[in-house]
C-alpha cells in the first residue's frame, strides 16, 4: 500500500499530464491537500475518515488569512473540492476510500462570488448594435468571453477558422498548455454573423478596426487593421457595461468566471472549470 503523500504526488502528476492542468493549478491543489494531510496526520488513504474531514472543516472555519480575517467560504471550498477530487481519483485506482459525496461542500452565498447578476448580464450581451461590423464584432467578443471563460490574451490570439460543427476551440494558455473550450449556441451565432460581415482575409478571429462607427460616412464599414489588442477588449467591455446601465464595473475577468458560478456552487472546481461542457 502506497502512503498518502506518494498517492497525492501521483494524483498531481495525473492532473498535469492527463488533465492538462497548469503548474499553478497543480501548486494550488498541492497546497490544499498538504494542509489537510498535515493537519489530520494522514498516512494512508484509508485514514481519511468523515470525522477527520469534519474536524478539518472546523479548523478552516476558525483559520485566519494573512490579514487576520476568517477564511471566506469560497476559499474553504477549494480545500474541500481538492480533497473530494483526490478521493474520486483514488476510487478510480481501486482504493477503498471514503466516498467523495459524503463530504458536503460549504454553502456559498452568491454575494461571496464576484459575479454579474443575470439580468444585467443579459442586458450587457444584448447591448451591441448588430447592424455594422463593429457591433457584430463586439457582440461576438462578449458572447465568447461569457461562453468560454477565456483569458483576454487567449481571446486576442484566437485564429479565424473555427470548428462550428463541434462548437469547440483549442486554446494555448498559460505555460503553453493546450486545452479545449466550448462555444454556446449564442456565441457560435454571434461569431458567424460577425465573420459573414468581414470582407478581409486577416487570419485573426477578433480584429481591430479603424475609427468609430459614428465617424464613418453612412453605409461605410470600418477597415480591419490587424489583431485586436487586450486593451481594446477591456474598452469594449467597459463601454457596453455603461451602455447597459450597469452601475458596477464589469471586467473581462468577471465574465471569465461568470459561467462557472453555478458549477462551483454545485461542486465544480473554479480553477479547472474548462473541463466542463458548455452551459
Amino acid at each position: 500500500m502506497k502512503d498518502i503523500k506518494e498517492l497525492v504526488k501521483n494524483y498531481l502528476d495525473y492532473l498535469e499530464i492527463e488533465k492538462n492542468r497548469s503548474l499553478k493549478t497543480r501548486s494550488n491543489y498541492e497546497h490544499y491537500l498538504k494542509t489537510f494531510i498535515d493537519y489530520s496526520k494522514i498516512n494512508n488513504p484509508e485514514d481519511i475518515t468523515l470525522e477527520k474531514v469534519i474536524k478539518f472543516r472546523l479548523y478552516l472555519a476558525r483559520e485566519k488569512d494573512n490579514f487576520g480575517k476568517p477564511l471566506k467560504r469560497i476559499t474553504q471550498s477549494y480545500y474541500v473540492i481538492a480533497l473530494r477530487n483526490l478521493l474520486k481519483y483514488l476510487i478510480k485506482k481501486d482504493y477503498d476510500v471514503l466516498a467523495p459525496d459524503k463530504i458536503e461542500l460549504p454553502k456559498i452565498s452568491r454575494r461571496q462570488i464576484e459575479i454579474v447578476e443575470y439580468d444585467a448580464l443579459e442586458r450587457l450581451l444584448n447591448s451591441p448594435k448588430t447592424d455594422n461590423l463593429r457591433g457584430l464584432r463586439d457582440k461576438a467578443i462578449l458572447e465568447t468571453l461569457f461562453s468560454t471563460g477565456l483569458r483576454v490574451s487567449e481571446l486576442c490570439n484566437l485564429g479565424r477558422y473555427l470548428d462550428f460543427d463541434r462548437g469547440e476551440i483549442t486554446v494555448r494558455g498559460k505555460g503553453d498548455k493546450l486545452r479545449v473550450v466550448f462555444l454556446s449556441d449564442s456565441a457560435k451565432k454571434a461569431i458567424k454573423n460577425y465573420l459573414d460581415k468581414r470582407g478581409d482575409a486577416d487570419e485573426w478571429l477578433f480584429v481591430s478596426l479603424t475609427g468609430t462607427q459614428k465617424s464613418l460616412p453612412a453605409g461605410r464599414q470600418a477597415k480591419v487593421i490587424g489583431k485586436i489588442l487586450p486593451r481594446t477588449v477591456q474598452r469594449v467591455v467597459n463601454y457596453y457595461t455603461r451602455k447597459a446601465g450597469i452601475p458596477s464595473h464589469i471586467t473581462p475577468h468577471q465574465l471569465r468566471h461568470q459561467y462557472a458560478t453555478d458549477l462551483l456552487i454545485n461542486g465544480a472546481d473554479l480553477r479547472s472549470v474548462q473541463e466542463f461542457t458548455r452551459i
